[in-house]
């Protein structure tokens, strides 16, 4: 039987814990929070810190585990590949993994490249980065280096906001580090979804719309994703086009990616994030369900060097899309009120709160309460849903 270790445990892992099982795999959870609701699916758990890479590769090595993946955990993805190296088990360049998980790296090989690329620069300190701010025009966009999930984004509009802005991103930056770059005013959707390659051919790449909710605390956190896109055709071959440039390029092998990517209202396209895992908002899921493919049981067997089913480009089955359940007040949850106008088009509620939980408001994606999928026959209506989805679909918090 085969062993696979995966790094993390929140819910989002438990569709590859399922999948692997299916396979007849042995699934071994690890992180340092033994309550997380992943480990109750997997075969076994260990309390090993899944950024320290030393004690992850000595669980392997004790385990003697057939692959290692971070499935939907950012903070795993370099420890993963690291171990996977170390032990010669089933990965992508090492050195790869790291640009793709840098914002700063990536920026660099992107502009190295020839790439449509935002002007940016990586900072240590803010005295570093002040004396430079001259090099930007402002609207720009601060961020750390090293985070998911929107985590400790800010967009700065003048000189006023830009240390605490700069101070916030470097809270939330494992390395220390955060990067101040140009912010690229997008035409229409910008998109975040999961796409895959199979030996470097990047065989399903998908796009989507990107919903935002400006009322909430952040405003740069996705609220809500739609299916198929609408961004122009030509547009999403030019990107198809670069993402499978950008794989060649760093030598990737099989793998998932979470590729967030934008039109300029300068009319270029852009790759803005291009992550070696699957987007932490159930995307692969969902792609599924809208696609019929199924790029989680592919990523279970790309991690353990097992033949993948053949993928193709995705052929939606209607309109689909998901709410990303939030409050934009913290308060004592209630109850979630769903309108009956819409009940009919959902197909799955997951709430990952009871009745008397406490909620923070929506500054991040750390503080999503759960999931809607929505499934339409029209793009109207499912447009109809998203754009009043705080009335139709309400998080009530006391």
């Amino acid at each position: 039987m085969k062993k696979l270790l995966l790094l993390g445990g929140s819910s989002y892992l438990i569709p590859a814990i399922k999948s692997a099982q299916d396979l007849g795999v042995y699934v071994i959870t690890c992180d340092y929070l033994p309550d997380n609701i992943a480990h109750k699916y997997s075969d076994e758990y260990h309390n090993v810190s899944i950024v320290d890479k030393e004690a992850v590769l000595k669980l392997a090595k004790e385990l003697k585990v057939d692959g290692v993946m971070s499935f939907a955990t950012d903070p795993g993805v370099v420890v993963a590949s690291y171990v996977a190296t170390e032990l010669g088990l089933p990965t992508s360049p090492y050195k790869s993994i790291e640009i793709l998980q840098n914002k700063g790296k990536f920026r660099k090989f992107l502009e190295e490249n020839n790439f449509n690329v935002p002007k940016s620069e990586t900072y240590k300190t803010y005295d570093e980065a002040v004396k430079n701010i001259e090099k930007f025009e402002f609207p720009i966009i601060v961020k750390p280096v090293d985070s998911a999930g929107s985590k400790g984004v800010t967009r700065v509009d003048d000189l006023k906001t830009f240390k605490s802005a700069f101070e916030y991103a470097l809270k939330y930056s494992v390395s220390g580090e955060v990067i101040v770059e140009e912010f690229i005013e997008k035409s229409g959707f910008s998109t975040d979804t999961d796409s895959f390659s199979v030996d470097g051919e990047l065989v399903f790449c998908s796009f989507n719309n990107q919903w935002f909710d400006e009322k909430a605390d952040n405003p740069y956190t996705p609220s809500a994703y739609t299916w198929p896109s609408t961004m122009d055709i030509k547009m999403q071959n030019e990107l198809e086009s670069e993402l499978q440039r950008l794989i060649k390029l760093l030598n990737m092998k099989s793998s998932i990616y979470n590729i967030e990517t934008r039109i300029g209202k300068n009319g270029k396209s852009y790759i803005m994030e291009c992550t070696p895992r699957a987007g932490g908002n159930r995307l692969a899921e969902i792609l599924k369900l809208a696609t019929g493919q199924d790029i989680i049981t592919a990523s279970v067997k790309a991690s353990l060097g097992m033949e993948i089913d053949r993928l193709t480009k995705p052929k939606y089955n209607g309109f689909w899309g998901e709410l990303i359940l939030h409050s934009n007040e913290s308060g004592v949850f209630q109850e979630l009120i769903i309108n009956e106008n819409v009940k009919d088009s959902i197909v799955e509620v997951d709430l990952w709160i009871s009745k008397g939980d406490f909620v923070k408001s929506f500054t991040g994606a750390n503080e999503t309460v759960g999931t809607v999928i929505i499934n339409c026959k029209t793009k109207e209506e499912l447009e109809r849903i998203i754009k009043n989805s705080q009335e139709l679909i309400k998080v009530s918090v006391k």
